[in-house]
Protein backbone atom coordinates (compact mmCIF):
# COMPACT_ATOMS: atom_id res chain seq x y z
CA UNK A 1 0.00 0.00 0.00
CA UNK A 2 1.35 3.52 -0.52
CA UNK A 3 -0.36 6.71 0.26
CA UNK A 4 0.28 10.41 0.63
CA UNK A 5 1.16 11.72 4.54
CA UNK A 6 2.30 14.87 6.10
CA UNK A 7 5.06 15.37 9.22
CA UNK A 8 4.71 18.27 11.06
CA UNK A 9 5.01 20.59 8.32
CA UNK A 10 6.36 18.11 5.17
CA UNK A 11 3.81 16.12 3.06
CA UNK A 12 5.24 13.73 1.37
CA UNK A 13 4.93 10.31 -0.46
CA UNK A 14 5.17 6.57 1.12
CA UNK A 15 4.70 3.09 1.70
CA UNK A 16 2.39 1.56 4.55
CA UNK A 17 3.34 -1.63 5.98
CA UNK A 18 2.35 -3.32 8.95
CA UNK A 19 1.84 0.71 10.60
CA UNK A 20 4.70 1.85 9.41
CA UNK A 21 5.17 4.52 6.44
CA UNK A 22 7.98 4.68 4.98
CA UNK A 23 8.91 7.81 2.60
CA UNK A 24 9.74 7.93 -0.82
CA UNK A 25 13.20 8.08 -1.49
CA UNK A 26 12.65 11.03 -2.86
CA UNK A 27 12.18 12.90 0.57
CA UNK A 28 15.83 12.88 1.86
CA UNK A 29 15.42 15.41 4.44
CA UNK A 30 12.71 12.63 6.29
CA UNK A 31 13.52 10.23 8.65
CA UNK A 32 13.49 6.44 7.41
CA UNK A 33 10.38 5.50 9.01
CA UNK A 34 7.81 6.92 11.05
CA UNK A 35 4.80 5.02 12.69
CA UNK A 36 1.57 5.98 11.29
CA UNK A 37 0.56 7.47 14.58
CA UNK A 38 3.32 9.99 13.77
CA UNK A 39 1.79 11.15 10.75
CA UNK A 40 -1.17 12.86 9.26
CA UNK A 41 -2.88 10.80 6.62
CA UNK A 42 -3.47 12.70 3.43
CA UNK A 43 -5.51 12.05 0.44
CA UNK A 44 -3.50 9.40 -1.35
CA UNK A 45 -3.48 11.31 -4.73
CA UNK A 46 -3.53 14.92 -5.99
CA UNK A 47 -5.64 13.96 -9.04
CA UNK A 48 -6.06 16.47 -12.24
CA UNK A 49 -9.92 15.36 -11.85
CA UNK A 50 -12.12 13.02 -10.39
CA UNK A 51 -14.12 10.91 -12.93
CA UNK A 52 -17.51 9.15 -11.63
CA UNK A 53 -19.40 6.98 -13.08
CA UNK A 54 -23.07 6.97 -12.29
CA UNK A 55 -25.70 4.30 -12.10
CA UNK A 56 -22.66 1.26 -13.15
CA UNK A 57 -24.09 -1.52 -10.22
CA UNK A 58 -26.80 -4.07 -12.26
CA UNK A 59 -28.56 -4.55 -8.49
CA UNK A 60 -28.49 -0.45 -8.28
CA UNK A 61 -30.27 -0.02 -11.56
CA UNK A 62 -32.89 -2.52 -10.48
CA UNK A 63 -33.56 -1.33 -7.26
CA UNK A 64 -34.18 2.28 -9.25
CA UNK A 65 -36.60 -0.27 -11.96
CA UNK A 66 -33.86 1.45 -14.42
CA UNK A 67 -32.77 0.43 -17.87
CA UNK A 68 -29.01 -0.32 -18.07
CA UNK A 69 -27.43 2.08 -19.34
CA UNK A 70 -25.65 1.95 -23.08
CA UNK A 71 -23.25 3.91 -22.37
CA UNK A 72 -21.08 4.69 -19.00
CA UNK A 73 -23.04 7.79 -17.04
CA UNK A 74 -19.84 10.33 -16.72
CA UNK A 75 -19.67 13.45 -14.33
CA UNK A 76 -16.68 15.15 -12.45
CA UNK A 77 -15.95 16.07 -8.78
CA UNK A 78 -13.32 19.05 -8.46
CA UNK A 79 -9.95 17.78 -6.27
CA UNK A 80 -10.74 20.21 -4.02
CA UNK A 81 -13.55 18.13 -2.88
CA UNK A 82 -11.20 15.67 -1.53
CA UNK A 83 -11.35 14.38 2.28
CA UNK A 84 -8.63 11.91 3.58
CA UNK A 85 -9.78 8.92 5.77
CA UNK A 86 -10.64 10.26 9.37
CA UNK A 87 -11.52 13.58 7.93
CA UNK A 88 -14.77 15.43 8.94
CA UNK A 89 -18.04 15.74 5.96
CA UNK A 90 -19.58 19.09 6.36
CA UNK A 91 -23.12 19.12 5.70
CA UNK A 92 -23.50 22.43 3.71
CA UNK A 93 -26.75 24.56 4.30
CA UNK A 94 -27.68 24.66 1.53
CA UNK A 95 -29.10 20.97 1.98
CA UNK A 96 -31.43 18.88 3.90
CA UNK A 97 -30.28 15.52 2.23
CA UNK A 98 -26.87 14.80 2.38
CA UNK A 99 -26.00 11.32 1.43
CA UNK A 100 -23.36 8.36 1.09
CA UNK A 101 -22.23 6.26 -2.03
CA UNK A 102 -20.10 3.56 -1.55
CA UNK A 103 -17.17 3.43 -4.79
CA UNK A 104 -14.28 1.36 -5.94
CA UNK A 105 -12.11 3.95 -6.92
CA UNK A 106 -9.24 3.28 -9.53
CA UNK A 107 -6.59 5.34 -9.49
CA UNK A 108 -4.69 5.59 -13.02
CA UNK A 109 -0.60 5.06 -13.01
CA UNK A 110 0.23 6.18 -16.27
CA UNK A 111 -0.96 8.59 -18.83
CA UNK A 112 -3.10 7.67 -21.70
CA UNK A 113 -5.65 8.73 -24.42
CA UNK A 114 -7.44 6.51 -26.35
CA UNK A 115 -6.46 3.27 -24.30
CA UNK A 116 -7.01 -0.06 -25.51
CA UNK A 117 -9.57 -2.29 -23.37
CA UNK A 118 -6.67 -4.88 -23.42
CA UNK A 119 -4.31 -2.36 -22.11
CA UNK A 120 -6.29 -0.85 -19.81
CA UNK A 121 -4.99 -2.42 -16.89
CA UNK A 122 -0.89 -1.29 -17.26
CA UNK A 123 -2.54 2.30 -16.90
CA UNK A 124 -3.54 1.27 -12.95
CA UNK A 125 -1.54 2.20 -10.12
CA UNK A 126 -3.91 1.07 -7.45
CA UNK A 127 -7.55 0.58 -6.20
CA UNK A 128 -8.87 2.77 -2.88
CA UNK A 129 -12.03 3.55 -1.35
CA UNK A 130 -13.94 5.95 -2.24
CA UNK A 131 -17.89 7.58 -0.92
CA UNK A 132 -19.48 10.19 -3.31
CA UNK A 133 -21.09 12.32 -1.26
CA UNK A 134 -24.56 14.02 -2.88
CA UNK A 135 -26.90 16.34 -1.70
CA UNK A 136 -29.44 14.69 -3.40
CA UNK A 137 -32.21 17.14 -3.29
CA UNK A 138 -29.82 19.92 -4.79
CA UNK A 139 -29.06 17.42 -7.71
CA UNK A 140 -33.28 16.86 -8.06
CA UNK A 141 -33.45 20.52 -7.57
CA UNK A 142 -30.78 21.43 -10.25
CA UNK A 143 -31.58 18.89 -12.80
CA UNK A 144 -27.93 18.33 -13.42
CA UNK A 145 -25.34 16.75 -10.84
CA UNK A 146 -22.42 19.65 -10.62
CA UNK A 147 -23.28 21.56 -7.42
CA UNK A 148 -24.74 18.63 -5.18
CA UNK A 149 -21.56 16.75 -5.81
CA UNK A 150 -18.93 19.47 -5.72
CA UNK A 151 -19.23 20.61 -2.21
CA UNK A 152 -15.56 21.10 -0.29
CA UNK A 153 -15.42 17.68 1.55
CA UNK A 154 -17.51 15.60 -0.73
CA UNK A 155 -15.04 13.03 -1.82
CA UNK A 156 -13.36 11.13 0.90
CA UNK A 157 -10.71 9.13 -0.49
CA UNK A 158 -8.10 6.57 1.03
CA UNK A 159 -6.95 5.47 3.27
CA UNK A 160 -4.29 4.35 1.09
CA UNK A 161 -3.65 2.31 -2.45
CA UNK A 162 -3.68 -0.86 -2.52
CA UNK A 163 -1.66 -1.89 -5.92
CA UNK A 164 -2.40 -4.57 -8.48
CA UNK A 165 0.13 -7.04 -7.41
CA UNK A 166 -1.44 -7.09 -4.09
CA UNK A 167 -4.51 -7.74 -4.76
CA UNK A 168 -3.67 -10.57 -7.04
CA UNK A 169 -1.23 -11.82 -4.25
CA UNK A 170 -4.86 -12.21 -1.82
CA UNK A 171 -6.08 -14.03 -5.32
CA UNK A 172 -8.82 -10.90 -5.58
CA UNK A 173 -9.97 -9.27 -9.02
CA UNK A 174 -11.19 -6.01 -8.36
CA UNK A 175 -13.91 -6.74 -10.84
CA UNK A 176 -14.97 -9.33 -8.15
CA UNK A 177 -14.85 -7.71 -4.53
CA UNK A 178 -17.33 -6.84 -1.71
CA UNK A 179 -18.20 -3.54 -0.82
CA UNK A 180 -20.30 -2.23 2.08
CA UNK A 181 -20.88 0.85 3.97
CA UNK A 182 -21.50 1.17 7.40
CA UNK A 183 -23.11 3.95 9.58
CA UNK A 184 -23.64 4.72 13.82
CA UNK A 185 -23.91 7.95 15.88
CA UNK A 186 -20.59 8.91 17.02
CA UNK A 187 -19.66 7.27 20.55
CA UNK A 188 -22.42 4.95 20.07
CA UNK A 189 -20.60 1.02 18.14
CA UNK A 190 -24.24 -0.73 19.09
CA UNK A 191 -26.34 1.65 16.93
CA UNK A 192 -23.85 0.67 13.77
CA UNK A 193 -26.14 -0.52 10.85
CA UNK A 194 -25.41 -1.54 7.09
CA UNK A 195 -26.19 0.61 4.40
CA UNK A 196 -24.94 -0.82 1.38
CA UNK A 197 -23.64 -4.29 0.88
CA UNK A 198 -22.86 -5.58 -2.56
CA UNK A 199 -20.52 -6.74 -4.63
CA UNK A 200 -18.15 -4.98 -8.05
CA UNK A 201 -19.47 -8.29 -9.78
CA UNK A 202 -22.25 -6.35 -10.52
CA UNK A 203 -20.68 -3.88 -12.10
CA UNK A 204 -22.38 -3.25 -15.74
CA UNK A 205 -19.17 -1.28 -17.32
CA UNK A 206 -15.77 -3.41 -16.11
CA UNK A 207 -12.62 -1.29 -15.41
CA UNK A 208 -11.13 -1.56 -18.37
CA UNK A 209 -14.36 -0.45 -20.30
CA UNK A 210 -14.60 2.49 -18.44
CA UNK A 211 -11.01 3.34 -18.64
CA UNK A 212 -11.26 2.58 -22.14
CA UNK A 213 -14.35 4.83 -23.01
CA UNK A 214 -13.24 7.59 -20.80
CA UNK A 215 -9.75 8.39 -22.88
CA UNK A 216 -11.44 8.26 -25.81
CA UNK A 217 -12.95 11.34 -24.45
CA UNK A 218 -10.57 12.88 -22.48
CA UNK A 219 -6.54 12.45 -21.41
CA UNK A 220 -6.13 10.68 -18.07
CA UNK A 221 -3.08 11.55 -16.31
CA UNK A 222 -1.31 10.42 -13.70
CA UNK A 223 -3.22 10.59 -10.61
CA UNK A 224 -6.35 10.80 -12.12
CA UNK A 225 -8.97 9.31 -10.08
CA UNK A 226 -12.34 6.95 -11.27
CA UNK A 227 -15.13 6.47 -9.13
CA UNK A 228 -16.83 3.45 -10.32
CA UNK A 229 -20.22 3.71 -9.32
CA UNK A 230 -22.00 2.50 -6.34
CA UNK A 231 -24.05 -0.36 -5.13
CA UNK A 232 -27.99 -0.21 -4.08
CA UNK A 233 -29.04 0.87 -0.74
CA UNK A 234 -27.47 4.53 -0.55
CA UNK A 235 -28.71 6.89 2.25
CA UNK A 236 -28.65 9.77 4.41
CA UNK A 237 -26.06 11.48 6.64
CA UNK A 238 -26.72 12.84 9.40
CA UNK A 239 -24.04 15.46 11.75
CA UNK A 240 -22.77 13.58 14.40
CA UNK A 241 -22.69 10.13 12.50
CA UNK A 242 -19.76 8.33 11.30
CA UNK A 243 -19.52 6.78 7.91
CA UNK A 244 -17.23 3.91 6.81
CA UNK A 245 -16.92 2.24 3.26
CA UNK A 246 -15.40 -0.84 3.31
CA UNK A 247 -13.91 -2.83 0.33
CA UNK A 248 -12.55 -6.24 0.42
CA UNK A 249 -8.70 -6.43 0.32
CA UNK A 250 -8.63 -2.30 -0.59
CA UNK A 251 -9.56 -0.96 2.81
CA UNK A 252 -11.73 0.76 5.31
CA UNK A 253 -12.47 4.87 5.34
CA UNK A 254 -14.00 6.22 7.93
CA UNK A 255 -15.22 9.56 8.22
CA UNK A 256 -17.57 11.48 11.05
CA UNK A 257 -20.39 14.27 9.69
CA UNK A 258 -20.24 17.51 11.13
Amino acid sequence: MFGRFRYQTTDFEGEVFDGTVYPAPAYQELDDEYSLSAVTVLPPVLPSKIICVGLNYADHAKELNMPLPKNPILFLKPPTALLPDGGQIVCPKESRQVEYEAELAVIIGKAGKNIPIEKAFTHVAGYSCFNDVTARDLQKEDGQWTRAKSFDTFAPLGPFIVTPEELEQKNLDPNNLSIQTRIWEVGNEKSKRTGQNSNTSEFIFKIPDLIAFISNIMTLQKGDVIATGTPPGVGRLIPGECVEVEIKGVGCLKNTVI
